[in-house]
């Protein structure tokens, strides 16, 4: 996995993350675990979304398939593999499962998820020779803010 620092910002990394994060303060704003997600081709955001298991009562909503939903409806395809994604923790193994499908190229995740990452935390499944898409993944981008966000949520639930 290449860390954020080795790779600049030069595409407009910052403010697509930046764009996440503020998904990830909707979903702490709805009670839900403040995670955000968007899907960008280029420069453009051509979907976006939150977690809402709860709201949505679907284990599924999980901010990156909100996302990959979103921009799959905006593209009429269910295959984006001209598109990134960013999200603000690394994906579990599910919402990986979901990238590959899409056949999403890059995938900028800010937090790591020591529990149930897959992206190299706990698995490596988007870079796993037996699966049939690869995903160059970039973690680290912005991940004290998408920290920030999971630990003072969780403070202020058990406070």
């Amino acid at each position: 996995m290449r860390t954020a620092n080795e790779n600049p910002a030069a595409r407009g990394d910052a403010s697509l993350m930046a764009a996440a994060l503020a998904e990830a303060r909707r979903a702490a704003a709805a009670g839900e675990v403040p995670i955000g997600a968007v899907v960008a081709i280029g420069s453009a955001i051509v979907g976006a979304g939150h977690n809402r298991p709860i709201a949505a009562n679907d284990p599924t909503a999980h901010a990156e398939i909100v996302a990959l939903r979103a921009a799959a409806a905006a593209r009429g395809a269910y295959r984006l593999p001209d598109a990134d994604l960013y999200v603000t923790l690394e994906p579990c193994a599910m919402c990986v499962g979901a990238i590959i499908h899409a056949r999403i190229a890059r995938v900028f995740y800010g937090a790591r998820d020591e529990k149930a990452g897959a992206f190299g935390s706990v698995f490596d499944l988007g870079r796993d020779g037996r699966m049939n898409h690869r995903v160059e993944v970039h973690g680290g981008l912005m991940a004290a803010q998408a920290s920030a966000l999971l630990t003072e949520f969780f403070q202020a639930r058990r406070g």
